[in-house]
């Protein structure tokens, strides 16, 4: 058994598309833009405002609107965190088994801590979580390791005997940097770029309650 599990927060814990995306298409009808079906922007939610702007607007953080428009659309977020947005099935019951086990579980999120700690809050989980390092609580964000070893340093438990949990494949690539065991959580957003087999994962978790049995196997 591991001695911490360790999550990403968005498409992993929780399913914060309806709540992004309604900020993402709030933002195109401001724009005169026509709102786009949850199907179609759930891939770029693990990419935040950038991934949905992108996907919406076909704008990057290189175009001069993009300042401005990213503003507008944390703002339009930051109003309505938790309205529709609610933990993935299963995933309570398997943090009732770590806990029961006594195993610790912590959150690693690129969500900066302003929209992450309140989120937590609402979704019942910051006081139980043994961490919360966010996309701003170490020098760098993932896909670099800062934000694991920071978490590892926080629990006072080495990297290489945490596993962490991802739908992102710079997840896989932040846990594997600090020797982490990585496994893939096949009911996220999981992107729209490589397959996740390729990511280089330890294991893939079709459900919560398969990651401790997944990542025991690979041993």
């Amino acid at each position: 058994m591991p001695e911490a599990v360790l999550f990403d927060l968005d498409g992993t814990l929780a399913d914060t598309a309806p709540d992004l995306g309604g900020a993402l298409n709030q933002l195109l009808c401001e724009q005169g833009r026509s709102s786009l079906p949850m199907a179609q922007l759930r891939p770029h939610v693990s990419s935040g405002a950038r991934g949905l702007i992108g996907a919406g607007l076909g704008i990057g953080p290189l175009d001069t609107t993009y300042p401005a428009l990213q503003q507008r659309f944390l703002a339009i977020y930051q109003d309505a965190l938790c309205v529709g947005t609610r933990l993935f099935d299963g995933v309570a019951e398997h943090l009732d088994n770590l806990e029961a086990r006594g195993i610790p579980w912590g959150i690693v999120t690129n969500k900066s801590q302003r929209f992450a700690i309140p989120l937590l809050e609402q979704l019942g989980l910051r006081q139980r979580s043994a961490c919360i390092v966010c996309g701003d609580s170490a020098r760098r964000a993932k896909p670099h390791g800062d934000p694991m070893q920071l978490a590892g340093a926080v629990l006072g438990i080495a990297t290489e005997a945490c596993i962490y949990v991802g739908d992102d494949e710079r997840d896989i690539i932040s846990g594997r940097a600090v020797g982490m065991r990585t496994v893939i959580a096949a009911w996220g957003y999981l992107g729209n770029g490589r397959a996740p087999h390729d990511w280089g994962a330890d294991a893939i978790a079709a459900t919560p309650d398969e990651i401790l049995g997944e990542v025991t196997a690979t041993r």
